[in-house]
C-alpha cells in the first residue's frame, strides 16, 4: 500500500501543477494518519475523481467529506456491514453528477441521523429520508428552477428543483448516514416524451429504486415511471437507463443539459427495468392540465367514457401525468372537471403508442402544434426530442420566432439580473456598462450603439475616467447607447478574446429584453476603443449594421472581413502618436482599393481633420447619422471570411466544425442564383448555413468547393438547424433553417 500511495503522489505531481496537486497529495497524506481503511478510501476517491475536481478541490473539503463518511460507517449498523467497494463507490463520494461541489455532509448528517434513528436497514432509512427530508428543507419539484443540475444549497436557496436536483439531494442525504445511493435515469424515454432522473438504493446485495420526493408507503421499486422504464432500450444510449458510478466504467452518464460532458462514469442497468415489460396495445394519451399558458399545473378530473383519472400538480414531476386509453383514428370528447366547472376538449390520436397532450383550462379548444408541445418540454429535454419532420418556409419562419422567444424566456431570469446590475457575464469575465436611451422606439425595434472607451495599459482609475466620459460622447436620434467598461486594464483591452463573447451576450440581452432589432446594432470606439473597432469589426462583422473607428490604431489587422460592413474612420490630422494619422490614411487607400476590386462591397468613409490632434472636438459625431442609414446585411450574397488571432466558428452563412478554425484561414463564398461557389484553403470541412433569405430552398441548389461540384439537389428545412443556430446565438434574423456539411 505504501508503494501504491507513493506512486499515486508521484503521478499527481507530474500531471498537475505543483500548486494544485499539493491539495491532493496533502489530502492523501493526512488520510493515511487515520488508518488503512481511510487511506484506501482516500486513494479510491482521488483515483476516480473527475478531471475538473483534481485542480479545484481543497484538502480541507476532502478531509471533511472523508471523516464524515467514516463517522457514518461507524455509527449506523447498515453502513458497517457494507462491502468495501459499495461504501467507496456509493457512500464516500461528495458528488453525483456535475453539480457545484459544496460541503453538504455536516448539515445533512445532523438532519438525517434524527430521521433514520428508528431504521434498521438501508431501505428503511432511505424511505424515512424520502418521506421527511424534503419537507424539512422545503425543496420540492418545480420546473422553474434555475438549472437541472443544481447542488443542494442552490435548490434550497430557491426551494425549487426538478427531478435531477431532487435526486442529487436524496442521494446526498442517504450517503450522509451511510446509505449507499446513486443517481439513475434516462436521457430520453423510448416514447420521446422527455427525460427523467431518480434514485437507486443498495440493500442486501441488490439495488432498488425510488423517485426523489415521491415517497410511497408501500415501499421501494414503485413509481409513476415504472411503465415508461419498462420500454427502455438497452443498446440505444438515449433510451437506455443508466446509474452513476464513481469508479471508472466503459460508459458515461448522459447529462442532457451537457451532452458533451463524458466525465461521469455510469453502468447500464436497463435490463432490471424491462424484465416485466408488457407490450401495450392501442393508443395512450398522457395528459397535463394547466391553468393557462405559461401558468401552473392544476388538479382536475378527466373523464372519457368509463375512464376517469386525476391530473397531477404541485410537487409532481413534469413527466408524471394522467393517462387515458383511446382508440386511434377517431376524435374523442374529453370532459374536464375543475372546481365545480366542467369543460370539454376534443382529442385525436392517429397512431398507436403514447402521446403527450397539454390542455389549458382557459383555452381548451386551442390546437397545440407539435412545435409548441416540444417547446413546452424542459430545456434539457428538448435536445434529444427535436421534431424531425421537414418544414415549409412558413413553418420555418414561425418556428424560428417560437424558438427564439422560448430561449429568451428560458434565460430571462439570468438576463434580467445582468441588465439590472448592468454587468454582463461571459467567458469567465464580467463587464460593467453605462447606458443612455434616446428617442422613441420605432416599429421595427430599437437600435443599439456600443461605444468603447479609451485608456488601456493604465491604472484602473484612468480607465474608469475614460469609461465615464465615453457615455457622454454620442447621442443618436434614436437608440440605446451602451458604454461598456473593459474587464481588464491591459493595452489591448478591447480586442482580447473574451470581448467577443461579452458583446455577444450583451447583444442577446438587449434583443431579448429591450426590444433591440438585431439588424440595428452599431459599434463605435475612441482611442483604445478605436483600436477595438479596428479589431472587432472585421471578425464580428456579421453582428453589426455599421462600425465607426475614432482615433485608434489597427495593430496589424486585416480589413478584408469588412466586405459587408459599412465602416468609418475619423482621425485628427495631427494625431501622430503610434502613426495613427498615417495609418488611417493608408486604410483609406486600402478600403478604396478593395471597393474598386469589389464594387458591391466595402462601403466606407474616412475623414481626417487637418489641424486637429487626438481630440477631434466632437466632430466625429458625424458618424452617427451616416451609420444609422444602414441595417445589417444578414444574408449577403458574397462573404469574405478571414480568421484573425481570435478565431470564430461562424460568420454570416458560413461555419466550420467546433475548434477547427485556425488563424489565417480565408474563405470566399458567393451566391449566384441557386449556385454557391466557395474558395478556401487550409480547411478540411465547411458548413453552409442556409435560409430562404439567401436562396430558394424549395428549388435545387449547387455548391462548388474550389471549382469542384460537391452538392447538387434540394435541402430540407429542419427544426434541429433552427434550434442549434438559436442556441449558438440569440439572433433569429441569422438563424439557419437548413445545413449542408461539405468536405474538401
Amino acid at each position: 500500500m505504501k508503494t501504491l500511495i507513493t506512486g499515486v503522489i508521484l503521478f499527481l505531481s507530474v500531471t498537475f501543477s505543483f500548486a494544485k496537486s499539493t491539495e491532493l497529495t496533502d489530502f492523501l497524506q493526512e488520510a493515511k494518519t487515520r488508518g488503512v481503511f481511510a487511506e484506501k478510501a482516500a486513494l479510491f476517491l482521488v483515483a476516480h475523481m473527475p478531471p475538473q475536481d483534481r485542480t479545484s478541490l481543497k484538502k480541507e473539503f476532502l478531509i471533511e467529506n472523508l471523516d464524515l463518511a467514516l463517522k457514518a460507517r461507524e455509527e449506523f449498523s447498515w453502513a458497517k456491514e457494507l462491502p468495501e467497494e459499495i461504501f467507496f463507490n456509493d457512500v464516500l463520494p461528495y458528488a453525483s453528477l456535475d453539480e457545484t461541489r459544496e460541503s453538504w455532509r455536516p448539515k445533512f448528517y445532523e438532519q438525517c441521523r434524527e430521521i433514520v434513528k428508528d431504521s434498521s436497514s438501508t431501505s428503511e432509512a432511505a424511505q424515512a429520508i424520502n418521506q421527511n427530508f424534503f419537507k424539512l428543507i422545503n425543496v420540492h419539484y418545480n420546473k422553474k428552477r434555475k438549472a437541472p443540475n443544481q447542488s443542494p444549497s442552490e435548490s434550497q436557496e430557491i426551494g425549487k428543483a426538478t427531478c435531477t436536483g431532487l435526486s442529487i439531494i436524496l442521494v446526498d442525504a442517504c450517503r450522509s448516514v451511510g446509505v449507499p445511493a446513486r443517481v439513475a435515469g434516462t436521457a430520453l424515454w423510448a416514447n420521446k416524451r422527455g427525460n427523467h432522473t431518480w434514485v437507486e438504493i443498495y440493500d442486501s446485495g441488490t439495488w432498488a429504486f425510488t423517485g426523489a420526493d415521491e415517497y410511497d408507503k408501500k415501499g421501494l421499486n414503485r413509481g409513476w415511471f415504472v411503465k415508461d422504464a419498462s420500454h427502455a432500450i438497452a443498446d440505444d444510449w438515449k433510451h437506455a437507463i443508466w446509474a452513476t458510478s464513481w469508479k471508472a466504467t466503459k460508459n458515461h452518464f448522459p447529462m442532457v443539459w451537457d451532452l458533451t460532458n463524458k466525465n461521469i462514469p455510469a453502468v447500464n442497468i436497463t435490463a432490471r427495468y424491462i424484465k416485466n415489460k408488457k407490450e401495450s396495445t392501442g393508443a395512450t394519451a398522457n395528459l397535463r392540465l394547466w391553468d393557462k399558458k405559461g401558468g401552473q399545473r392544476i388538479i382536475a378530473t378527466l373523464s372519457l367514457g368509463e375512464q376517469k383519472v386525476t391530473t397531477k400538480a404541485g410537487t409532481a414531476d413534469l413527466n408524471d401525468m394522467a393517462s387515458l386509453k383511446l382508440p386511434t383514428g377517431n376524435s374523442q370528447q374529453l370532459s374536464i372537471s375543475y372546481e365545480g366547472i366542467t369543460r370539454e376538449s376534443t382529442i385525436l390520436l392517429e397512431a398507436a403508442g403514447e402521446s403527450t397532450i397539454d390542455l389549458y383550462w382557459d383555452d381548451l379548444a386551442t390546437h397545440q402544434s407539435p412545435i409548441s408541445l416540444w417547446l413546452k418540454l424542459l430545456p434539457e429535454e428538448r435536445n434529444l426530442s427535436i421534431p424531425e419532420a421537414p418544414l415549409s418556409r412558413q413553418d420555418a419562419e414561425e418556428a424560428s420566432s417560437l424558438i427564439a422567444r422560448t430561449l429568451a424566456q428560458d434565460s430571462l431570469e439570468a438576463r434580467k439580473a445582468e441588465l439590472q446590475a448592468r454587468v454582463i457575464k461571459a467567458a469567465g469575465k464580467e463587464m460593467k456598462y453605462l447606458e443612455l436611451q434616446f428617442g422613441e422606439a420605432p416599429a421595427d425595434g430599437r437600435s443599439l450603439w456600443i461605444s468603447m472607451h479609451g485608456g488601456g495599459g493604465a491604472p484602473a482609475r484612468v480607465n474608469d475616467q475614460q469609461w465615464n466620459n465615453q457615455i457622454t460622447l454620442y447621442e443618436p436620434e434614436e437608440g440605446i447607447v451602451v458604454a461598456p467598461r473593459a474587464p481588464t486594464n491591459t493595452w489591448n483591452l478591447w480586442h482580447e478574446s473574451h470581448i467577443d463573447d461579452l458583446f455577444d451576450r450583451l447583444i442577446g440581452n438587449m434583443i431579448a429584453l429591450r426590444g433591440v432589432n438585431p439588424n440595428k446594432v452599431y459599434l463605435m470606439g475612441y482611442s483604445a476603443g478605436g483600436d477595438g473597432v479596428y479589431q472587432l469589426a472585421p471578425r464580428m462583422a456579421d453582428r453589426f449594421a455599421a462600425a465607426s473607428m475614432m482615433a485608434g490604431h489597427p495593430n496589424g489587422v486585416n480589413p478584408i472581413g469588412l466586405r459587408n460592413l459599412p465602416f468609418m474612420i475619423f482621425m485628427g490630422g495631427n494625431d501622430a502618436a503610434y502613426q495613427r494619422n498615417k495609418i488611417a490614411a493608408q486604410w483609406k487607400e486600402k478600403l478604396a482599393a478593395l471597393q474598386k476590386k469589389d464594387p458591391k462591397g466595402y462601403p466606407h468613409k474616412v475623414t481626417l481633420y487637418e489641424g486637429l490632434g487626438h481630440w477631434m472636438k466632437r466632430k466625429d459625431r458625424a458618424a452617427l447619422p451616416w451609420m444609422a442609414k444602414y441595417q445589417r446585411e444578414t444574408w449577403p450574397k458574397k462573404v469574405i471570411w478571414h480568421q484573425s488571432g481570435r478565431t470564430h466558428d461562424r460568420f454570416y452563412w458560413l461555419a466550420v466544425p467546433p475548434d477547427s478554425a485556425k488563424k489565417g484561414q480565408d474563405v470566399i463564398a458567393e451566391v449566384t442564383g441557386q449556385k454557391i461557389e466557395i474558395a478556401a484553403e487550409g480547411l478540411e470541412k465547411i458548413i453552409v448555413r442556409l435560409n430562404d433569405a439567401l436562396l430558394h430552398l424549395d428549388q435545387p441548389i449547387t455548391i462548388t468547393l474550389n471549382g469542384e461540384v460537391k452538392f447538387q439537389g434540394k435541402v430540407e428545412r429542419k427544426m434541429k438547424h433552427l434550434w442549434h443556430s438559436l442556441n449558438e446565438r440569440l439572433d433569429p434574423a441569422s438563424a439557419a433553417s437548413a445545413i449542408i456539411e461539405l468536405t474538401f
